[in-house]
């Protein structure tokens, strides 16, 4: 059943969100997440083969844990946006966002009316049809959070315009396929990179919406905190749990 989202009420109220990407299909990896102390969570059904039980399980995980659930859909699926939030999700990451137009086809699918037009349903997130259905998708409508994530020279270019245009909770970039798009790929640090990832940073905070650093290092989180960040994903679980795993090895044999 449909619940507050902490993580929107946090950063309304001025706090600070930490949160991991997670691309293994593991419910237990999902509690560990919300165990652990972070805010949320998204779920990679981007580039993770996930069938749709899977992921309603890995959203009962993080609720379990007062994890703020949000899922990465594929691009250009609004059947995989309807899906993820009725199985539970509080926030659709929608990939690839270049333009005000992939933003307002995103807002069609996420939203009822008279926002959008998601198709109306009383299953899961409306609890079976024990919530009354006017409220539910009133309700619905204000704890959903819709996050676009940048990774694309077009979606730096068009950002003001993205922005613009409202109806926006968060900006996530992304800097690997950004990386790609400016013909760099996988340099993370290089100049042109940082530099792009920085504006969408400044146009965020021009038009008052949430940045989400991605900081894996102390150094580029206190970096991101000291330009005014509050909300960062702090990497992915699997690679965190792949390093630990490297490490075990490497620090427990000769």
């Amino acid at each position: 059943m449909l619940r507050r989202n902490e993580v929107k009420r946090k950063l309304a109220e001025g706090g600070t969100v930490h949160g991991l990407f997670c691309s293994t299909p593991a419910p237990a990896l999902v509690e560990m997440i919300g165990c652990a102390g972070y805010d949320f969570v998204i779920i990679d059904a981007e580039h993770t083969l996930i069938d749709p039980q899977q992921l309603e399980n890995l959203i009962r995980a993080a609720e379990a844990t007062g994890l703020t659930a949000f899922v990465r859909v594929p691009p250009d699926d609004p059947g995989a946006i309807l899906r993820a939030l009725d199985g539970g999700a509080l926030g659709i990451v929608v990939p690839h966002v270049r333009s005000r137009a992939d933003v307002d086809a995103a807002i069609h699918a996420a939203y009822y009316a008279p926002v959008g037009m998601r198709s109306l349903g009383t299953g899961r997130a409306a609890g079976f049809g024990r919530l009354d259905p006017v409220e539910y998708i009133a309700t619905a409508n204000a704890e959903i959070m819709l996050i676009p994530l940048i990774e694309d020279v077009e979606g730096v270019d068009a950002i003001e315009d993205i922005l613009s245009g409202g109806s926006i909770d968060m900006v996530l970039p992304g800097p690997a396929d950004l990386s790609q798009s400016y013909g760099l790929p996988w340099q993370l640090t290089h100049p042109t990179v940082r530099s792009a990832v920085a504006g969408l940073q400044t146009a965020c905070a021009t038009h008052n919406v949430p940045f989400c650093a991605i900081a894996r290092t102390p150094d580029r989180y206190t970096q991101w905190r000291n330009a005014g960040v509050r909300a960062f994903s702090l990497g992915d679980a699997s690679d965190l749990a792949a390093a630990a795993l490297r490490h075990n090895l490497t620090d427990l044999t000769p």
